[in-house]
């Protein structure tokens, strides 16, 4: 669906985004802004459609779940990652940041334990604090190129009868690592041996480069899945970060009951550009994002080879997913 050509898209335009109340480009006035992860490229027609069909309809009243929207999640979800999720397993919010929250609260008592791996993404480091927990950290160990891999020791150390959640983010923000499916299995043995509950943030999980794939946690077995909550989105997916919409994926229908009554009255509920973005996004913007890829390590690369030559004493690991130097 979509169009097919990949000579259509033009990446190169730029866009004068200064004056557009974005917060990327406002903060730091004239200096090229490289830290929100949003991308300077303008979201897929298909989208942009949907969005003024939805506009032209002039009402903007409480939205309702578009028809058709989990089944073409689901559809997604087998197609780009082989894995098979049941339509009623998902829960949107607002936000992957507003998911691991809501995580937090709802299977974590007062000074209970979160175990976070470090270096991560910040709300990932604040989210314990938000609801009275302790952070519990261990560090993802580089290897002498580099990469950061998780050492199965360190986190079973970092690990206290305290702990009860593990936030795990992969495609991780900001080493650029796409866990492999053994490095994977670790992490969930050791979650499973302490009666952890994981919430896996991978909301990066389309920008993918070639030489990696992305595994989700919860598509390793059925045992591991009854204890994830794995939240994804299509805002970096399709540079819509702006409308709000992410999902949450909980197959137990236990913790999804959890998950949902710590959300009620809390949480906003999608609006409708929100849901008309998602919908068309995941159902026609696949061309789109396969030209966009293509693209993004075309930057990678060529970011990579002039860090090499040009800035000494400075040195890039190129990331294997995430838009993320």
């Amino acid at each position: 669906m979509g169009d097919h050509r990949p000579d259509i898209y033009d990446f190169d335009r730029v866009i004068d985004r200064r004056n557009s109340d974005s917060i990327k480009w406002r903060w730091y006035g004239d200096a090229l802004p490289l830290w929100v992860a949003d991308m300077d490229f303008p979201a897929p027609e298909a989208v942009l459609r949907a969005l003024r069909a939805r506009v032209d309809h002039g009402i903007f009243g409480y939205a309702a779940e578009p028809p058709g929207l989990r089944e073409v999640l689901a559809d997604w979800l087998w197609r780009r990652l082989g894995w098979r999720v049941e339509p009623t397993a998902f829960v949107f919010v607002p936000g992957v940041v507003t998911g691991f929250n809501v995580a937090c609260r709802a299977f974590c008592r007062p000074g209970q334990g979160v175990l976070v791996q470090t270096p991560v993404y910040p709300p990932i480091l604040d989210a314990p604090a938000n609801h009275g927990l302790q952070r519990h950290e261990m560090q993802l160990t580089p290897d002498p190129a580099g990469r950061f891999t998780c050492d199965p020791d360190a986190m079973a150390a970092a690990i206290s009868p305290d702990t009860r959640l593990f936030i795990l983010c992969n495609p991780h923000n900001p080493v650029g690592r796409a866990f492999t499916r053994q490095e994977l299995a670790q992490m969930a043995d050791i979650c499973l041996r302490h009666d952890l509950i994981i919430c896996s943030d991978e909301i990066h999980c389309d920008l993918i480069f070639p030489g990696s794939r992305h595994v989700p946690i919860a598509s390793l077995a059925p045992e591991v899945a009854a204890r994830t909550i794995t939240l994804m989105a299509p805002s970096k997916t399709f540079n819509i970060p702006g409308l709000g919409f992410s999902l949450a994926i909980i197959e137990d229908k236990g913790l999804r009951a959890a998950f949902k009554a710590a959300a009620r009255d809390i949480v906003p509920h999608i609006n409708a550009l929100g849901y008309a973005a998602a919908l068309a996004a995941y159902r026609e913007g696949e061309p789109w994002l396969e030209a966009c890829l293509r693209y993004l390590e075309g930057n990678r690369d060529c970011t990579a080879a002039y860090v090499h030559a040009r800035m000494p004493g400075i040195r890039m690991v190129p990331p294997e997913a995430t838009y993320l130097a």
